[in-house]
């Protein structure tokens, strides 16, 4: 798919990092899904929204992606309108209507103190909160500008800490399960982790 290479190959550019992050959130998340019944079909969708979800970054000052120290409230607020940026930048490609809802929703929360919507509990559509708990993990476990990548363990800790807060309790506990049951094993960890760790 064109349009699909032509956005990853843009994504590489803005963060190299980028590209792998979304294999691997595209991993976990799959495994989730696996655990809720989801259809291949469904699968399919998901794959497709896990390359694109972070798509709007493209519109994010480099400074800013890549800033060693805390970001100020004005720098916050760039980052946090790439949701929105990336469901407008693939919402002309017909192709891409699948992938929306991974776009748009994959930083809302199950409290509400998400963005960029605000929207709570199931009003947030299932993509959106399954993408939320692979992205994290994978936030958690891969190093950043302003600091260590966490354990697979403390990552995990955290998840179950934030379950029915940030995230929709039923898929923290599919998660949380997989990751113990080892399906998580094919997933090429980040750098941060040692393939044992998500073993």
């Amino acid at each position: 798919m064109l349009q699909l290479d032509a956005f990853t190959a843009a994504l590489g550019v803005c963060d190299e990092t980028l590209e792998a992050h979304a294999r691997r959130v595209s991993g976990y998340a799959g495994a989730v899904a696996r655990r809720l019944g989801w259809e291949e079909r469904e699968l399919a969708g998901l794959q497709l929204g896990a390359a694109l979800h972070d798509v709007g970054k493209l519109g994010i000052r480099s400074e800013v992606l890549s800033k060693p120290g805390a970001l100020d409230p004005a720098e916050r607020a760039e980052i946090e309108t790439h949701p929105v940026e990336g469901a407008w930048l693939i919402s002309s490609v017909r192709s891409f209507a699948g992938a929306l809802p991974y776009v748009l929703f994959h930083h809302e929360r199950w409290d509400g103190e998400g963005y960029p919507t605000r929207r709570s509990g199931r009003a947030i559509p299932i993509e959106g909160r399954v993408l939320a708990v692979a992205d994290a993990f994978d936030a958690m476990t891969s190093p950043r500008p302003y600091r260590e990548a966490l354990s697979a363990d403390a990552a995990a800790a955290e998840v179950e800490r934030c379950s029915g807060t940030q995230f929709d309790p039923e898929v923290a506990e599919a998660f949380l399960d997989a990751l113990a049951c080892g399906e998580l094993e094919g997933v090429t960890p980040g750098p941060g982790v040692t393939a044992s760790a998500v073993a």
